[in-house]
């Protein structure tokens, strides 16, 4: 698998007033965008394309990142004007996602920060229609998504375990099979293979962060500063 995208659509509205005229992903932790810690991550894990859907403000993570040769891997972009949603802009980007005839891709929510090592994304072997990386229940998603019975993700019944969805996910283009254009869910189409046992996950214990709020950004930025030490 060579290729990955990035969720970077959204507009970042529990950020403010630090989005007013940044949009999220350029935001820095570190010295650095936090996108650019992702491509910088995916580049080293192996993946040689990165497609980026944008749209609030997304000239700016053009400008910053090109067309990723000086960070050695092909990106494009896919400008959604209007936010998709994240099951309507991967499927906005399905003919980049796999121009090279891959089937299946690397996802990773821009908006999220794991520590893992993405080589382990970069040689995810797909057995089904996705697969999730799954965190413990951070406080504030404390119920959490989804339950994990062996190596199969399902939607929890009461009284079992849960973890929340970290972000980073290996889906299968026949995971958008019945898909039409326009602004919708990843969530529910999730489900849907859930149900037919074609979601496969594992589960992550090391550090992963949800930059939503100045608060987290703040704190990511903290832990990246300390470990670089």
């Amino acid at each position: 698998m060579k290729t990955a995208m990035i969720l970077a659509a959204g507009l970042g509205t529990r950020m403010r007033p630090l989005t007013d005229h940044t949009p999220k992903p350029m935001l820095k932790v570190a010295g650095m965008p936090l996108i650019e810690h992702h491509v910088r991550k995916l580049v080293a894990a192996g993946f040689e394309r990165i497609v980026i859907n944008h749209a609030y403000l997304g000239e700016q993570i053009e400008a910053h990142l090109q067309d990723g040769q000086h960070l050695g891997c092909h990106i494009q972009y896919s400008d959604e004007g209007e936010p998709l949603e994240t099951g309507g802009g991967i499927f906005k980007a399905l003919p980049l996602l796999t121009q090279n005839g891959e089937d299946a891709f690397c996802v990773i929510n821009g908006d999220v920060w794991l520590d893992l090592d993405y080589r382990q994304l970069q040689q995810a072997q797909l057995n089904g229609l996705a697969h999730l990386w799954l965190v413990p229940n951070p406080e504030h998603n404390i119920s959490g998504d989804f339950a994990l019975h062996g190596q199969r993700v399902q939607v929890p019944t009461s009284c079992e375990q849960t973890y929340t969805f970290s972000g980073a996910s290996i889906l299968h283009k026949d995971l958008f099979s019945n898909c039409e254009s326009g602004a919708f869910r990843l969530a529910p189409l999730l489900t849907d293979a859930m149900a037919q046992q074609q979601v496969s996950g594992d589960v992550y214990t090391g550090y992963w962060l949800d930059v939503g709020t100045p608060e987290r950004l703040n704190a990511l930025d903290k832990h990246l500063r300390e470990i670089h030490e």
